[in-house]
């Protein structure tokens, strides 16, 4: 049969990114407590097409993805995709990312019931044509805040609110994501639950209100425990307040270097 997509273009135009995109795949993620868990990933896979070429085979991404990764994520196997799409697809750069739902139980504070959060994680992986890979490791974690300025000057009260934090990070060795979300909640107002009884409730709310935090503050802490992390080689952390008495969120951003491949 004829291979439309080999054909020549004679537009003279290079494609950056070409692939599919929102695609939803089982896997399996490494556990901290329980060795492993399955979730669902929603995967997105692109190459690099030279402006000669028509287009790109799609079909051929879900059968990289399949052979390369199976249903275990790491970062060797991310490795292996990207290997496998520059080799098979004939392209200098290959970029690829696996976001998932990742699910801790978490015990209520005093009551100690148990329950289940779930995480936003992402991995980002890229080939360059240089043949250096790239991986980030990322989380958004949801939290709390009391606002120090509404504390201040209130007689009664302060507003608060729930966010979110997102922790992207490089590293040299294996960095748990349990211990980037647990970076996330330590520099919270209170973190968050999915389960609370009334002894609980007052609980969190009293941590809360006796530790208000800026966004700006809960930024500085984050990315003062990641600088001192000798594993970490880069590091982008955001924060963002869904305020309560604001038509807009409250914003915080820091990053240990400038990086135009990452999206923030």
């Amino acid at each position: 049969m004829k291979d439309v997509q080999s054909q020549y273009d004679d537009r003279n135009i290079p494609i950056n990114k070409v692939g599919i995109k929102g695609l939803r795949y089982p896997i399996t993620v490494l556990d901290r407590k329980k060795g492993f868990q399955h979730t669902v990933a929603t995967v997105s896979m692109y190459v690099d097409l030279p402006h000669e070429f028509k287009g790109t085979h799609m079909s051929r991404f879900v059968e990289m993805l399949h052979a390369a990764l199976g249903s275990d994520v790491s970062l060797k196997s991310i490795s292996a995709v990207l290997q496998q799409m520059k080799a098979l697809l004939n392209a200098a750069s290959a970029h690829i990312e696996v976001s998932f739902p990742y699910f801790i139980e978490k015990k209520a504070p005093v009551s100690h019931s148990p329950g289940l959060m779930d995480y936003a994680c992402r991995i980002i992986g890229s080939s360059d044509p240089r043949g250096k890979t790239d991986l980030i490791a990322e989380v958004t974690v949801p939290i709390s805040s009391v606002c120090p300025c509404s504390k201040e000057i209130s007689a009664t009260g302060a507003h608060n609110q729930r966010g979110m934090v997102r922790v992207a990070t490089r590293f040299k060795k294996f960095l748990w994501i349990e211990d980037m979300i647990d970076m996330a909640e330590k520099a919270a107002s209170c973190d968050v639950y999915s389960v609370l009884k009334r002894v609980d409730e007052k609980y969190v709310t009293e941590k809360a209100f006796a530790n208000p935090k800026f966004v700006e503050d809960i930024v500085r802490d984050v990315a003062a425990n990641l600088s001192e992390d000798k594993n970490i080689t880069w590091f982008s952390v955001s924060a963002e307040n869904f305020e309560s008495i604001h038509n807009h969120s409250a914003y915080a951003l820091i990053t240990s270097g400038s990086d135009p491949t990452y999206g923030l």
